[in-house]
């Protein structure tokens, strides 16, 4: 990583260069482009892969004969939470399968908590005064809107290479319990592709908080390779429960990105304890989830290995992406030392980081030149990027030249932002 003054030469190297860029920039302008990477959103291509569902279930009864067209099965069909299970790598007794949404499970999961309180806890989190929630940065902006709209204080911790600074965050924790939780998204994290170390996760599960912390675990990108050997990540119920804290994680997945993303299936996975109390509540909420949907996708991927094998599908349209990303980032910037970028394994984004305070400004000049990106500061609490330097990019959802085309304006809008005042 370079320092700040290795950084501020080479600005002042391409200072000389700013008539070129500027040039260059003003023809880019002229090509009237539109494009647009500002979401983590699955091709037409991808959603086409699974398009049997579009005729699927053709049947209604389950093995078991339970009619899924009608009320009951509060908690999911049988089949479906065993796969979530393997998925997830926990016990299907321990699974509810909800909706098409996995962060409505999440947002539901935290209302209920400062509504009821959880398992543990000793009250409503509504009750307990300067409330707090650790966010992850740069990290997943609907999380945090999630914890602002019910009324978190939102604290800003370290995403690291290898995990989390365990350091900053145990020392958080142990000192202050109206900290309540942290957002973590262990696996391909938004935006950086980070995946979580054993270290991470064993010190997640065993460090000393408040009896009712919570661990919003949400491993939205479980099965979403780009290579072969994906990365491990450890298993954070088991080491919940030989810690002694196995009320501490709640778990969360979807096939959102692996099917129809308007007409997936969410699920969460948890402790004994929090799974009743959940229930609970949900029998009250609702007379039970759309299980015909559940069913559709039991017969379009049959079991885990189906899905993998489907996701190897989406790998071949999302990779050539990903890597044409990093092509163009490299010809047009890695000589240049004022740009570094993820190289992710897998996940839907590529996060990059330029000089401390150009991020707005580089996001402006590429929406005047025809290219949209997620807004500066989304991935940090509030929407403010206390270095103003953090771009995500997001390359599944247009074709490939256009994503060729929108990183070349980007790696552009860099050179002119950086050789300036």
């Amino acid at each position: 990583m370079l320092s700040a003054s290795e950084i501020e030469q080479n600005r002042l190297d391409l200072k000389p260069r700013k008539a070129e860029y500027q040039q260059l920039y003003e023809q880019i302008r002229q090509k009237h482009l539109s494009l647009d990477i500002t979401r983590g959103k699955p091709s037409s291509a991808q959603l086409d892969l699974a398009n049997a569902l579009l005729e699927l279930p053709g049947k209604h009864f389950t093995v078991d004969g339970t009619d899924t067209r009608n009320y009951g099965g509060i908690d999911g069909l049988p089949e479906m939470k065993a796969l979530f299970a393997e998925i997830l790598g926990v016990e299907a007794s321990n699974v509810i399968v909800g909706g098409n949404s996995s962060l409505n499970m999440m947002y539901d999961t935290l209302a209920r908590a400062c509504q009821f309180g959880v398992p543990d806890g000793e009250k409503p989190w509504n009750q307990i005064e300067n409330r707090k929630f650790l966010c992850p940065t740069p990290g997943y902006d609907r999380h945090f809107r999630v914890t602002e709209h019910l009324g978190f204080e939102l604290i800003a911790v370290n995403l690291t290479d290898h995990g989390l600074d365990m350091d900053q965050i145990e020392s958080l924790v142990s000192a202050d319990h109206a900290i309540k939780g942290i957002w973590c998204v262990p696996k391909y994290s938004n935006p950086t592709g980070t995946c979580y170390d054993e270290d991470t996760v064993y010190r997640l599960a065993a460090m000393p908080a408040a009896k009712d912390f919570r661990i919003l675990w949400d491993n939205a990108y479980a099965e979403h390779h780009l290579t072969d050997n994906p990365p491990h990540l450890d298993n954070i119920m088991t080491h919940c429960i030989a810690a002694g804290n196995a009320n501490r994680v709640i778990e969360f997945a979807s096939t959102s990105k692996i099917s129809h993303p308007g007409s997936g299936v969410g699920a969460l996975a948890a402790s004994e304890d929090n799974i009743q109390d959940a229930k609970g509540h949900l029998g009250v909420q609702t007379i039970g989830p759309d299980k015909v949907n559940q069913l559709r996708h039991l017969l379009l991927f049959s079991d885990l290995q189906g899905l993998r094998t489907h996701m190897q599908k989406h790998a071949a349209l999302v990779k050539p992406k990903f890597d044409l990303v990093d092509e163009v980032l490299t010809r047009e910037l890695g000589g240049l030392g004022i740009a570094e970028w993820t190289r992710p394994q897998g996940g839907y984004f590529v996060s990059l980081d330029i000089p401390d305070g150009l991020a707005k400004q580089v996001i402006g000049l590429a929406a005047d030149a025809g290219v949209k990106l997620t807004g500066a500061g989304a991935p940090f609490p509030y929407g403010k990027d206390p270095r103003d330097r953090n771009i995500r990019i997001a390359p599944t959802f247009p074709v490939l030249q256009e994503v060729g085309q929108a990183t070349e304006v980007l790696a552009t809008c860099i050179k002119l932002a950086a050789s300036g005042e």
